[in-house]
């Protein structure tokens, strides 16, 4: 019995695709998108693709600089641990991870928050044979669904105030809502639970606050609702990839890099 032939769709598909004389044309067009990073990585999760926006994100001239190289050698230690262990489950079970929020690290010392997408590339056998991925800039106000008041003034509550000892029973009572709905209504609304927001807030306060003259460490802590110090540390470092001792010394004087980041 004669195989089914394809659809026209898929055959109109496929002529086009097979006429193309390279791939990397898609890579180009996120170029034209204003905010978005491309970049693709093999099945030893190296870079073998990526636009514009992507590599003058990580302070590189041009795309060949970052061909072949992987996360350890382009991230701190910390942020490449958990790039790495995401693309290990994404190769591992041929499956999407979306809506992964992150803090990054600018080559000046600034942070913004950006979202990131990843799907598995597939080779000609449906098996999963590397990443591809894209990055936006990630603003929270704007991520809100119609219809989320009480979960707005929650996280502006949290953004105006991030050093406040904020008790998710509490936030939840004063917009309103029961301690379930709330964390479910906001993590629909942000992909992450109100704790995580409100750590990734609290990072991100510290790392302005550390760039300001005469700036100390522990009084930036205390200022950033962490209970010591040291609990400040390391989820500074996890977040951030390097320790707030390490990025006072860098980007304190004038905002500028003084030395190379902590890869430790």
């Amino acid at each position: 019995m004669p195989a089914a032939a394809p659809p026209p769709s898929e055959t109109v598909q496929t002529e086009f695709l097979r006429t193309l004389a390279s791939p990397i044309q898609f890579a180009q067009l996120l170029d034209l998108v204003e905010g978005t990073a491309f970049f693709a990585k093999n099945h030893r999760f190296q870079i073998v693709l990526a636009n514009r926006a992507f590599f003058q994100r990580l302070g590189f001239k041009s795309e060949t600089e970052i061909l072949g190289r992987d996360d350890y050698e382009l991230f701190p230690k910390p942020l490449a641990q958990k790039f790495r262990a995401d693309d290990e489950r994404i190769l591992a079970a041929a499956a999407p991870l979306h809506d992964i929020v992150e803090l990054f690290l600018h080559p000046n010392g600034s942070t913004d928050w950006y979202i990131t997408q990843k799907i598995p590339a597939l080779d000609h056998r449906g098996c999963a044979c590397g990443i591809l991925g894209v990055v936006q800039r990630y603003d929270p106000r704007l991520s809100l669904r119609p219809g989320d008041p009480a979960v707005a003034r929650a996280a502006q509550m949290l953004r105006n105030d991030p050093g406040h000892p904020w008790k998710l029973a509490g936030l939840a009572r004063s917009v309103g809502l029961s301690i379930r709905h709330f964390d479910r209504k906001f993590k629909e609304c942000f992909g992450l639970t109100p704790q995580a927001y409100l750590l990734k807030t609290r990072i991100q306060w510290a790392s302005e606050a550390l760039r300001e003259p005469a700036a100390q460490i522990s009084d930036v802590a205390t200022r950033a609702g962490f209970c010591d110090q040291s609990a400040f540390t390391a989820q500074f470092r996890r977040h951030m990839g390097i320790t707030p001792l390490r990025y006072l010394r860098q980007f304190q004087m004038n905002g500028s890099p003084q030395n190379a980041p902590d890869q430790s």
